[in-house]
């Protein structure tokens, strides 16, 4: 009776390890999809240096090669007024005033930076971390924590010649192509947070295109739309999910009804992280099985449109004809 047992036994272990092993070999002959390689797709770029000020020798030594202003000598070091500093290569806000404090160090000095406005590397000295314009990569100057100056423990020791002040409320800007440029203009403009919403040409190679040059075909250019938004109150990641909810971004070919090159999707990013957060978005919406037609290109320069295709659903008392909400994340 045992040995019938243990008979009965060896058995049933060889049939499921069998089993197991054909399993296995069924699997590992299975064809398994990689995760997608959205940034071979997509290559990133910096910015383009047509989108960039010109400096001069003094701007350029600390801002390009890393120097520093003697301390006590910068435009910004004791202010008090109230607005925001913008990078002086790239215009990108980087800083409010409400974060400016008086460390005595000779050099503006800031307890936090705007929303993803600034990048840190460990400075070539071994010993302190730089920080530099997360959109233009331009040498701000250096960050040090543990000090106990506020409750927020950390202090922003900025050069002055790499900023420009202005008596304002930060002003940051994003620029998306979604077919005509009408809809997308007036859908952005509903939103909490976006001042204003420009409608456009970018892409090309003309300069100073007019609406017939696009029409034709042979400029490149995308009729898009600049967004100049408070990153205080909305993030470029909400910008960047709305766009792809207030139009059809698996559209190949134009938009709606309206076709040809002029009227593609498209997201133009300035920053690392604007361009981060783009990828992340399109890999979020084809994991839900939309099949992904937006381009993803660098920032090219901006061309206002004529005056009459600004706020012209609002002039002609209209809703967009091609472009709606859709929820799809």
């Amino acid at each position: 009776m045992r040995r019938r047992t243990v008979v009965i036994y060896l058995v049933l272990l060889l049939t499921i390890t069998d089993v197991f092993a054909f399993g296995q070999k069924e699997h590992e002959g299975d064809t398994i999809m990689p995760a997608v390689d959205y940034e071979k797709r997509y290559p990133y770029e910096q910015i383009d240096p047509a989108l960039l000020n010109r400096l001069n020798a003094k701007e350029a030594q600390v801002i390009l090669d890393k120097g520093t202003e003697w301390a006590f000598t910068g435009a910004y070091t004791d202010t008090t007024s109230e607005g925001t500093y913008y990078c002086r290569q790239c215009d990108s806000p980087l800083y409010v005033s409400q974060d400016k404090f008086h460390s005595g160090c000779g050099w503006p000095s800031f307890d936090d930076e705007l929303p993803d406005a600034v990048d840190t590397y460990p400075d070539a000295d071994g010993q302190r971390t730089e920080i530099v314009c997360a959109t233009c990569k331009g040498h701000l100057g250096h960050v040090f924590y543990g000090e106990r100056f506020t409750e927020k423990n950390t202090r922003h020791c900025v050069n002055s010649i790499s900023m420009v002040f202005r008596e304002e409320p930060p002003k940051a800007k994003a620029t998306f192509a979604g077919g005509c440029f009408w809809g997308v203009e007036y859908l952005f403009e509903t939103l909490d947070g976006v001042y204003e919403a420009t409608s456009g040409y970018t892409g090309g190679t003309a300069e100073h295109p007019t609406y017939t040059d696009v029409l034709t075909h042979k400029t490149g250019h995308l009729e898009a739309v600049e967004v100049v938004y408070n990153p205080l109150i909305i993030s470029y990641e909400k910008l960047a999910r709305y766009f792809f909810e207030i139009h059809d971004p698996t559209q190949v070919g134009g938009q709606g009804p309206d076709i040809g090159n002029q009227y593609l999707s498209a997201v133009f990013y300035r920053s690392r992280h604007e361009y981060d957060v783009t990828l992340k978005l399109i890999g979020l919406l084809e994991e839900k099985g939309y099949a992904i037609a937006t381009q993803v290109r660098p920032a090219a320069i901006f061309w206002p449109a004529e005056e009459y295709h600004q706020d012209y659903y609002e002039h002609k008392g209209t809703l967009p004809y091609c472009h709606a909400y859709t929820k799809r994340f």
